[in-house]
């Protein structure tokens, strides 16, 4: 730990996450605009699913214990999974594909979970987004439709819990990279995962997002504290 203490942005997921500190990705975008008000900490994982990552939470959500070594609890945790969830299933079972059911439910208890870590941490959900069919590696098979289906699921989930606690909030990414002009072809570096471009679009909507909700203390970057105002001007070069 290093100091002083920030908020800390933890982004969880499958790979569209563990490749989103790449060059031009969307988490180091998010990392650059929060360089001096927040820490955002990568914990993506390529080739999971929702049930994997269910099993983890405590390993790597620890709650607080009593001695003075208890973790510093998140103010916002990004989370995506469904891509992997909603591949097609194989007949031998080994796949990474999880039922539609089973993904909004285990989706529903990872939010719950994250916002049980403390009365501040805030959750954001990126929905499934959508995927270019020509482009992706046919041993693993997906298509656009379930795509569409399992964002779906996602932003359901996040609407019901999102009645009763403001602090959930869900990002369509579905049709946020479709609005996208030549999406298809501008979007994705294999048909899967993202280009500059479409870490461009989430970086939009996870800005906007935080900029909308109602959330005290405000997590929008432009609202933060900057860390160490200019307290020593340089002097000029003779």
């Amino acid at each position: 730990m290093v100091g002083p203490r920030r908020p800390v942005i933890v982004l969880f997921g499958s790979s569209i996450v563990q490749y989103s500190f790449g060059h031009g990705g969307w988490g180091a975008i998010l990392a650059h605009l929060y360089s001096r008000q927040a820490d955002v900490v990568l914990r993506g994982y390529g080739g999971w699913n929702s049930r994997q990552a269910l099993q983890v939470l405590p390993t790597v959500f620890p709650k607080l214990c009593t001695d003075q070594d208890a973790p510093v609890q998140p103010s916002l945790v990004i989370v995506y999974f469904g891509g992997n969830d909603s591949s097609t299933p194989l007949p031998d079972g080994l796949s990474y594909h999880v039922p539609l059911s089973e993904y909004k439910e285990n989706m529903r208890q990872i939010g719950l979970y994250i916002r049980s870590l403390s009365e501040m941490t805030r959750v954001i959900f990126l929905s499934c987004p959508p995927i270019n069919e020509k482009m992706i590696d046919k041993s693993v098979p997906r298509t656009y439709e379930a795509c569409r289906d399992y964002s779906n699921a996602c932003i359901e989930m996040c609407n019901e819990l999102s009645r009763t606690d403001p602090s959930f909030k869900v990002i369509d990414l579905f049709n946020a990279i479709e609005k996208c002009h030549d999406w298809t072809d501008t979007c994705f570096l294999d048909g899967i995962h993202f280009s500059s471009v479409a870490s461009d679009i989430v970086v939009g909507e996870i800005v906007k997002a935080i900029s909308e909700a109602k959330w005290e203390p405000s997590l929008y970057f432009g609202d933060l504290p900057t860390e160490f105002e200019e307290m020593c001007p340089v002097r000029p070069i003779n």
